[in-house]
């Protein structure tokens, strides 16, 4: 009884010490509360980063949170709910095959150039352009920093976007983006084949020499970047990709959802016919 007596005590001495930990303003200021606290926690943490004071100042100044960014946030569990039949019907039809086949011939120098360095065919590299973006037509509109900002501010995943934010800010440091250029899709991911900020960083190349890793407006930096990012995978050079081989597994570090990978592997599959 006396065991069970100082369990209960030690539960509620617990639980009075976590009401008072979440009731600070330096534990209040990391998600929800007063959304300029919460810009102000951000700057801290860039600052200690070593991200450049001007780079954080001019990216928060006269932000908001975007409302838009959380409903599509809150429905986002009902994106892949068909089955791969009913999802490529609707996503590579014959329009879309023939806009591939058509960057395949335009960009043929470059992805030759690619292939060799990378070893990922140029079909999969297509699919992926065409599926993610129409091949670099519609990237998105969201401003990066605001939907990472209003992401990370809401307290359902505020460690993952705090993270990624963060990340956009050193893309902006380093200067491979301007800020006001920096916009994509609703969750953060940015450019023509759609990288979140972290793998942004972590796997953009600069293929067309001119000293950023520009995956906004230069298509050497985004069909490269991409292939670098499947060949760190783990890419066999020369094999299929078939659904459950080892590229498929690699496209899956791609994309998780079985539905979409098979989608990249069946566009790049009629992308290897001859029309």
């Amino acid at each position: 009884m006396v065991m069970v007596i100082l369990h209960r005590s030690y539960l509620r001495w617990v639980t009075l010490l976590c009401a008072f930990v979440v009731a600070t303003p330096s534990y209040a200021a990391r998600c929800g509360g007063d959304f300029n606290s919460f810009l102000a926690s951000m700057s801290a943490d860039a600052q200690a980063a070593g991200i450049s004071q001007g780079v954080v100042s001019a990216a928060f100044s006269g932000l908001t949170e975007d409302s838009a960014v959380l409903n599509f946030d809150r429905r986002q569990r009902y994106t892949f709910n068909k089955s791969f039949e009913q999802y490529v019907s609707t996503r590579v039809g014959s329009g879309r095959i023939n806009g591939g086949r058509a960057m395949l011939q335009r960009n043929a120098a470059l992805l030759s150039s690619i292939e060799a360095r990378f070893g990922v065919p140029r079909q999969i590299l297509v699919a992926i352009w065409g599926l993610e973006t129409d091949f670099g037509v519609n990237i998105g509109k969201f401003p990066t920093i605001r939907s990472l900002a209003t992401l990370a501010y809401d307290c359902r995943r505020s460690d993952e976007f705090r993270a990624q934010l963060l990340d956009a800010l050193r893309i902006i440091d380093r200067g491979d983006v301007a800020a006001a250029d920096l916009h994509g899709a609703w969750a953060g991911e940015i450019g023509q084949t759609q990288f979140m900020p972290s793998s942004y960083l972590k796997y953009a190349v600069d293929f067309d020499g001119n000293g950023r890793r520009d995956l906004l407006h230069s298509a050497p930096d985004v069909l490269a970047s991409t292939a670098n990012y499947l060949a760190s995978y783990g890419w066999q050079r020369g094999k299929g990709w078939e659904p459950g081989s080892p590229n498929f597994a690699v496209i899956q570090q791609w994309n998780k959802s079985e539905v979409y990978a098979k989608t990249i592997g069946y566009f790049a599959t009629q992308l290897s016919h001859a029309p």
